[in-house]
This record gives C-alpha cells, structure tokens and sequence, in this order.
C-alpha cells in the first residue's frame, strides 16, 4: 500500500528514494556481493564462486512486498533474502554466500549507507538556507527593527542580527550533523557474536576490503554499542529544530499585524480551500511539523542504548525505522526552508512601523559587528 498522501507532504522524492525498498535492496545485495569477491581476495573462498555470488547479486529481480513478508515472519530482512540467493546458486557458491556474516552486519550496513546518502542530500539544501540566509543578513545588519522578548517588544536590534541568529543555528547544526555520521555512519561487520569467527583470522582483512568497496569507513564491529546512531538521530533532530526556529519567526513575523516578512509567493502554495484572501506560511508548517515529531523519535533510539548483552532485542531493530523517518522529516523541512531562505519577502515599511509603534529609538548597539562575526565563523557556503 503507497502512502505517498500521507508521507510526501512532509519530504522530497529524493529522500524518499534514499530510503525505499529498492535502495535497501540494492544495499543489501551489494553487501552479499563485496563481502563474496573479499573474502575470495583473502583465500577464504573461491573466486569463481565470489563471482557467480557477485552475478547473482547484480541480476536478480526481488519482490519487495514478498519480501517483506517473509522479513515481518523471520524477523529480520536478511534471512529470507540469503535463503533466496541460496536457492538461486550452485552449491559450492551457496555455501560460501554470507561467510562469517549474520543478519545484523546487513542490517546495519544497509542502514549507514543509507545514512550517509541522505546527509549529503540535507548538506546540500542546509547550504543553499545558509547562503541565501548569510546575504540576507548582510543586506539588513543595519536596518532597525523592534526586538521582541517573551513575545513583546523589546528594544531595537539590526534585522540582519535575527536572520544572522538563524543562519548560524543552522550552520552548526549540519556541521554537527557531518560530524556525527562521519563517526558513527561506518561499516559493521562481526559475524555471529560480534567476533569475526570462522574466517581464520582474516576478518580484520575482509573488513577493510568490504568497506573499501562499499564506500565506507572501516570499524571494529559497534553491533553492541548504539550510541553513534543515537548521536545521529540527536544530530538530525537539531537540524529540524534549527530550521524550526527561522519557521517560528516567520510565521510570527507573516502574521497579518506585524507583516515584517512572509514566505515568496508561490503557484499552488499557502492558498486556503475556504479563504481566498488568506496567504498561509506552508513552508514554516512544513518545517515546525517536522519539529514537532522529531524529538519523540530520537527518544526511541536514547531509550534503546542500555542493549542485551551482544545483541540486543527490540532496541536496535527499532533504529532503522526511526532514523529514516528523521531524515525524511528533515529533508521536507531543509527544502521549505532553503526556498524561503532565497525567496524571502521583507517588507522594510512595516519594519519601520512597528518600530516607530514600539518607540524605543532606533539605537540597534553592536549589530551590525554581532552580524558578521556570526556569518564569518564558519566556512560560506559549507566545506568538506
């Protein structure tokens, strides 16, 4: 069943396919393949069977919803999926699929590849916000405009201070994010116990080739250790709730009796089905959504860190799930927000006036200095 009305409102095509059942697929068979052709390279098995393994891999045509299946019976994907390369192998081939492998391996290399696929696409958006946001903020630093504490007015700030607030929120929040899935988004492979049994003492061999050919950086196996996908998760939860804010002050500031800035006017957007004069923040709702919702995922992961012993039962099985629903919370609100952050309308009349309003003079201190030391603390646009 397609949930397509239910999910895509809230991401992009993009991430969605990052995480699809063709993308774990494809993860999955790409694993059975280079674990195969590495341990052929270290003598464990044959390469003429690492080969036909590498074939297979490469042509077989999967059901995903038969697969599903027998994964929601077996407990886990990897078991109805190795049973049917089996089945689909010589002998000699098939007994040495899987070598020195279990299920978890899969699973959580599935799960990490996925991961760093989906923070290059959000690196890219958060970008774009960033940049729009930093010129914005320069365009401003020096117009006056009312502060608001506690949801009053204050006294007078350089506009550009606010979006400068923003756009370093944002910043840090994704360098955050780089750094928790440089660390944690790596190749696990132990086997069994989490030992690397069986493979006479090449595992550590297999386990750098493996992770040379699939793209990742090599470890010794984490499978009972959770917290890098916990640092994830709180990674991208930060994000979310750093495009949340600039979603907040917008909407505050689009509200019909302050009209200091509201999202760019667009075909098909932010219209009502019952009001035609009204001209709703749909972006911001997009991205204050996704705020909403993303502290109670990451709660399921924190909650799953005290793990069984060598492999825990529930926790971990509970991250997958979680982490890709971040990630497609965070990549619908970074594409709101990055279309906003370039389309922006300020409207520097009404600034005037509600500040004129408040009356507290026009003295906005340090904000034009404050507005560059934010933007120039960090790299424009964002570097590797």
């Amino acid at each position: 069943m397609s949930q397509l009305l239910r999910t895509r409102p809230a991401t992009t095509d993009a991430m969605l396919a990052v995480f699809d059942d063709a993308a774990t697929l494809r993860h999955a068979l790409a694993f059975e393949a280079e674990l195969a052709r590495a341990e052929a390279a270290e003598g464990l098995i044959g390469a003429a069977e690492a080969e036909a393994i590498a074939a297979l891999c490469a042509g077989i045509a999967l059901d995903p919803a038969a697969l599903a299946g027998e994964a929601a019976l077996a407990g886990t994907l990897a078991i109805p999926l190795v049973a049917r390369l089996r089945r689909a192998l010589p002998e000699a081939a098939a007994g040495s699929l899987h070598k020195g492998a279990t299920s978890q391996d899969v699973a959580d290399t599935i799960l990490v590849r996925q991961i760093r696929e989906g923070q290059a696409l959000l690196d890219a958006d958060l970008a774009r916000t960033a940049g729009a946001l930093a010129a914005l903020a320069r365009r401003h630093a020096a117009t006056p405009a009312i502060g608001r504490t506690l949801l009053q007015d204050a006294l007078p700030i350089g506009f550009g201070l606010r979006i400068a607030q923003w756009q370093a929120g944002i910043a840090d929040a994704a360098e955050r994010l780089r750094r928790e899935v440089e660390q944690g988004a790596v190749l696990q492979f132990g086997g069994a116990a989490g030992t690397r049994a069986g493979l006479a003492g090449r595992g550590a061999a297999v386990a750098a080739r493996l992770a040379a050919a699939l793209g990742l950086p090599d470890a010794a196996p984490w499978h009972a250790r959770r917290g890098g996908m916990a640092g994830i998760a709180a990674a991208l939860a930060i994000v979310i709730g750093a495009l949340g804010k600039m979603a907040r002050d917008v909407s505050l500031l689009a509200q019909n009796g302050v009209g200091e800035a509201r999202e760019p006017a667009i075909p098909g957007r932010g219209g009502s089905s019952a009001m035609a004069h009204k001209r709703n923040p749909t972006g911001c709702q997009v991205a204050l959504s996704a705020a909403l919702r993303a502290p109670g995922l990451v709660a399921g992961l924190l909650a799953g860190l005290p793990a069984e012993e060598e492999r825990g039962l529930g926790g971990w099985q509970a991250e997958g799930p979680a982490l890709a629903e971040l990630f497609l919370l965070a990549a619908g609100a970074a594409e709101a927000m990055a279309v906003i952050a370039e389309g922006l309308e300020i409207d520097e009349a009404a600034i005037a006036r509600n500040l004129a309003a408040a009356g507290p003079g026009v003295d906005i201190g340090e904000s034009e200095a404050l507005t560059e030391s934010l933007l120039t603390a960090r790299p424009q646009p964002f570097a590797r």
